[in-house]
């Protein structure tokens, strides 16, 4: 295989394989009936003026199914970070007991397991527009490229193959996440 179709090919693996890394992030953050400190992931803290990730100013752990604790490396944060979580708007409540921020994970409604699972389908469907832009991108790449058509469509069949095992493992992420979700 030609150097400038092989680089083409690797180009769009790597963007693939980025377009999956993402759906695996958002996933993560998609709650699913059990508390993880990937929940808060998102949540943003007045840190000194400075918005920073909740991650950097506490220490984030579940001692149970059913808890998130959050442990601030400074006792003056607390408020910020209690005031961080209910900007954030993710239904929780959190309880300040002059130490730690406990926050009790309520068990998903049905309504609402189903709206998340619709979430999880959506960012598996951002996925794979990622997957086929990155296959349109490739292809037109090797149209331009100055090699035989026998060649060409070989490429182009190389990367349909590729686009088709990315998306069977959209697929596969998203049955996992869909089971976890709708898992009472």
């Amino acid at each position: 295989m030609n150097e400038e179709i092989e680089f083409i090919i690797d180009s769009a693996k790597e963007a693939m394989n980025n377009a999956i890394e993402h759906l695996i992030k958002e996933l993560r953050t998609i709650r699913a009936g059990k508390a993880t400190p990937s929940m808060l992931s998102n949540v943003m803290v007045d840190y000194y003026g400075a918005q920073t990730p909740l991650s950097q100013v506490a220490n984030v752990n579940t001692p149970d199914a059913r808890t998130i604790s959050i442990q601030p490396w400074e006792k003056s944060m607390l408020q910020a970070i209690e005031k961080a979580i209910q900007i954030a708007n993710l239904g929780f409540n959190p309880m300040n007991n002059g130490d730690v921020i406990m926050i009790n994970v309520p068990p998903l409604t049905e309504e609402r397991r189903i709206g998340l699972a619709k979430q999880a389908k959506a960012e598996a469907e951002n996925a794979k527009v990622g997957i086929r832009n990155a296959r349109k991108e490739a292809n037109n790449d090797i149209k331009k490229t100055d090699i035989s058509d026998d060649m060409k469509k070989n490429s182009e069949a190389d990367i349909q193959d590729l686009t088709n095992s990315y998306i069977k493992t959209i697929e596969e992420k998203l049955s996992v996440k869909e089971k976890e979700i709708m898992t009472v």
